[in-house]
């Protein structure tokens, strides 16, 4: 009888290890499946935060591009703005008014005498115009 009952124990037991080895088995499939899950999302992440990070360093190229671009243009404008206050402080002053009356103008003061001297470049076109006229009138 304790042969049967030994028996019956081992028959028990064996039974037992082998439906814990089935749950274990069915265990390990789930959480081989869930890792393989999780890695996937993992990758997808990777591969997102990849692009983020590429789109980011072309935008911060082309801002540092657009920034410069401003600079330039800020500059130009200050070196403009400091020739206007040059101008306007000339402009104020009367002998920067005979200056340019005098130079643009073709003007002179009471006192002075103007003197034009026509380069050869001038004499050229001065004649071309003369040869145009001339050619006019004998029509």
């Amino acid at each position: 009888m304790k042969q049967k009952t030994n028996k019956n124990k081992y028959s028990q037991n064996t039974k037992i290890k082998q439906n814990k080895e089935k749950e274990l088995k069915k265990n390990n499939n789930n959480s081989g499946f869930y890792y393989s899950f999780l890695t996937i999302i993992l990758l997808l992440c990777l591969i997102q935060i990849t692009i983020s990070a590429v789109l980011n360093i072309s935008k911060i190229i082309s801002y540092n591009a657009k920034i410069i671009q401003i600079k330039n243009t800020r500059d130009a404008a200050l070196a403009l703005n400091e020739q206007l206050k040059d101008n306007i402080k000339n402009f104020s002053d009367v002998k920067g008014l005979e200056a340019i009356a005098r130079n643009n103008l073709k003007m002179s003061s009471e006192d002075e005498v103007l003197v034009i001297i026509n380069s050869s470049d001038e004499k050229e076109k001065n004649n071309e115009k003369n040869k145009f006229i001339g050619l006019i009138k004998h029509d």
